[in-house]
């Protein structure tokens, strides 16, 4: 999957992104997710749930990548 994901604000949190593009069906999974180490932020493995998301970076884990975009 190759999603592009536009952000409303200044930043969106890991979960709350992996959670709306569908990544995860709920919050607590998409946390359970992250601290697991399956998630990277721009190539780097990320294990903090609430990492701010901001516009020009790309979120990746197998099988997934979604681009975050400017409003």
């Amino acid at each position: 999957m190759n999603e592009t994901f536009e952000l409303s604000g200044e930043y969106i949190a890991l979960c709350d992104l992996l959670k709306i593009c569908n990544v995860c069906d709920s919050g607590g999974a998409a946390k359970h997710f992250i601290a697991e180490g399956n998630v990277r932020v721009d190539g780097q493995v990320e294990l903090r749930k609430t990492c701010k998301i901001r516009a020009g970076q790309q979120v990746s884990g197998e099988g997934f990548s979604i681009r975050v975009a400017a409003p």
